[in-house]
């Protein structure tokens, strides 16, 4: 699941950085203020649909393109990133990865990405490193499915919400897949599940934009590594998420605990 998703389903979170790391994650670089989050644009046409998003949605985008695929095996290429050693998760699930850790003294590790895994497979794997890192994968299955994305991780937006040229923003991963009664409800399931029922019958493009306020940090007591600190804190504040469609906004206001 999307971690935005699961916020809608649970804005407020029991001990977030114990227990929804996949959640909590996202947000380790966050102070106080306001900040332009994730967005994701969405056009149809009579045969294809196109999910453009931002980085923090490349593996949405993945997931839904490659559910949307017939049964059989996938060619990919990309990157993996993650802050920690998960060589032996990585074995677990089967993949040969060179996960090599970057030099500094920060602890980073990548690994450069090329294989071809069965759906059912690679649909794990995209769920399972969700918690541990940023899977930044492209494929071309036929003319109907693929997934481009960028291969490196991108700097933090300094932008207040206001300031965000969105359609600029959602250039970090473009997928494309059949447009399809199955897989626009996919869609509208895992992206817009809040906005459902108010989405008009008939529409060209959907802009969707997640802005956060965070407005305490609660930090964890008795530990003094800064990096842990950071890492370990609270989040809490507010999720606005503002849908553009047919010249019309339509918002949602959620209370986080992150």
């Amino acid at each position: 699941m999307h971690f935005l998703e699961q916020i809608i389903r649970t804005p407020q979170l029991e001990e977030p950085a114990k227990n929804h790391m996949n959640v909590h994650r996202h947000f380790y670089r966050y102070s106080r203020g306001k900040f332009s989050g994730p967005a994701l644009k969405i056009t149809q046409t009579r045969s294809k649909i196109t999910l453009k998003g931002s980085f923090d949605y490349e593996d949405l985008i993945q997931e839904i393109v490659v559910s949307s695929i017939p049964a059989g095996s996938i060619k990919i290429t990309g990157v993996l990133y993650t802050g920690q050693d998960i060589n032996p998760l990585l074995k677990e699930l089967g993949l040969n990865w060179a996960l090599k850790k970057s030099k500094g003294k920060a602890e980073n590790y990548k690994a450069e990405i090329s294989d071809e895994l069965e759906k059912q497979k690679l649909l794990e794997i995209i769920e399972q490193l969700r918690t541990h890192g940023y899977l930044l994968l492209s494929f071309k299955h036929d003319s109907n499915h693929r997934v481009i994305t960028k291969k490196r991780l991108p700097q933090p937006s300094r932008k207040q919400p206001m300031e965000e040229d969105v359609n600029s923003k959602v250039d970090f991963c473009t997928g494309v897949l059949a447009n399809t009664t199955e897989n626009m409800a996919t869609i509208i399931k895992l992206a817009l599940s809040d906005f459902a029922s108010d989405l008009p019958e008939k529409w060209k493009t959907i802009l969707l934009s997640n802005n956060y306020s965070i407005t305490e940090i609660e930090i964890p007591k008795n530990v003094k590594n800064s990096r842990f600190l950071r890492i370990r804190a609270i989040r809490k504040g507010t999720l606005e998420r503002v849908l553009e469609v047919n010249g019309t906004t339509l918002k949602k206001q959620y209370s986080i605990i992150v």
